[in-house]
């Protein structure tokens, strides 16, 4: 399909939309496991379902033309492909990354790749000065993630990656508060994207899934013996729900992020609140970096009520949001990171990164915003006197 086209055009039109045997408007659901050789001199494309699934294939070639990289890999689960993306390392590498990540990537580097003598450095990337000091001689990636989850710090894309290139490190990014719709850290440098893609990309609550993008053949050739060694893939069945999931995108991100952006002003002069974490507020430290490297400023926003008992209760009084793990979904999602996101993370750690034990984390869904915002305020009070 042609290149000139506009994101919002290229989600809906992606090149999978119709298929090509049929006419169908949608990539038929290819529920096979192994597929016949009709001759065994000239093999088939697709031969065994971990190796290559149709649907799947399509699923990887959707994310890879909205990434704007060379390959595109579906796996189980977000955490599968960040695991996969690690799997690129060896025994005795260091890595950087940034230090108010994800607490599942937090887990995965502190827990697991220890076992395998894969060292990492945790650092605040909102300063470029401190990734350059974490440098080692055995430091072989920098992972980023920006904004940060859940306190939406920002990482300035272009220069870390310019500073990785120079000295040979591989760059990785989860993009999934962002997703291509708002950030497309590909043209900013970045070698690896990463996606849990259960949050916006699928949008519904419904789909547990993993996406990767490399920026390069190279990459995706060793990522790909990755996938299908580690055997760690998306099955059919949910990339078909994925895709159904991810031609809405352009609408979903645009309206939960209206919403997102009425509700972080609301919350901001909201007594009972000590602060707020969202990068289209005026007085987000990272917002005119933010800017420079993405499109929108997402549908994700944290803030602190000052206390685990106060958070406790304001989770108990609310009746519109899912209370809950996970986010991006068109219904809000209410979450508590100290107990559910990080609580992978001690408590001590959490608190060094600013994850206290008043903070909340509020997915901004599509329902109508004046509902969202009376039921949060009478929700909040039942924290004032």
């Amino acid at each position: 399909m042609s290149t000139d086209k506009k994101l919002g055009t290229k989600i809906i039109h992606f090149g999978g939309e119709i298929d090509k045997t049929t006419g169908a408007s949608s990539v038929p659901i290819y529920q096979a496991s192994t597929f016949h050789h009709f001759s065994l001199d000239n093999p088939p494309e697709f031969d065994y379902s971990r190796s290559g699934n149709p649907t799947r294939q399509a699923l990887e070639d959707y994310i890879a033309l909205l990434e704007g990289g060379a390959r595109g890999f579906a796996f189980a689960s977000g955490m599968a492909a960040i695991s996969s993306a690690f799997f690129l390392l060896s025994s005795g590498d260091h890595v950087i990354c940034t230090e108010d990540v994800y607490g599942g990537t937090y887990r995965l580097l502190t827990a697991i790749l220890t076992r395998m003598n894969i060292e990492t450095t945790f650092v605040d990337m909102t300063d470029p000065e401190k990734v350059k000091a974490a440098l080692k001689p055995n430091t072989k990636a920098v992972f980023l993630e920006t904004p940060s989850n859940p306190t939406l710090k920002i990482t300035d894309i272009s220069v870390i990656c310019a500073w990785a290139k120079e000295n040979g490190l591989l760059t990785m990014l989860d993009n999934s508060f962002m997703t291509p719709y708002h950030q497309r850290p590909i043209e900013q440098g970045v070698d690896i994207v990463l996606h849990s893609a259960t949050k916006f990309l699928s949008g519904h609550s419904d789909v547990l899934a993993g996406l990767a993008v490399v920026a390069n053949e190279s990459l995706g050739r060793r990522m790909k013996q990755i996938q299908n060694g580690l055997g760690n893939v998306l099955g059919p069945q949910d990339s078909w729900l994925l895709m159904r999931g991810m031609k809405t995108l352009k609408v979903r991100m645009e309206g939960s992020e209206q919403n997102a952006r009425r509700l972080a002003e609301w919350l901001d002069s909201h007594p009972a609140v000590e602060a707020v974490y969202y990068p289209g507020l005026p007085g987000h430290p990272g917002r005119e970096i933010h800017e420079k490297q993405s499109s929108g400023y997402g549908a994700v926003v944290s803030f602190d009520v000052n206390g685990g008992e106060r958070a406790r209760k304001l989770l108990s009084e609310v009746k519109i949001p899912l209370v809950a793990v996970s986010l991006g979904a068109v219904e809000s999602i209410l979450s508590y990171p100290a107990m559910m996101s990080h609580a992978a993370m001690s408590r001590e750690v959490r608190l060094e990164r600013g994850i206290t034990d008043g903070l909340v984390r509020y997915s901004v869904g599509l329902e109508d915003i004046d509902d969202i915002i009376a039921d949060l305020d009478a929700a909040l009070s039942h924290l004032q006197g």
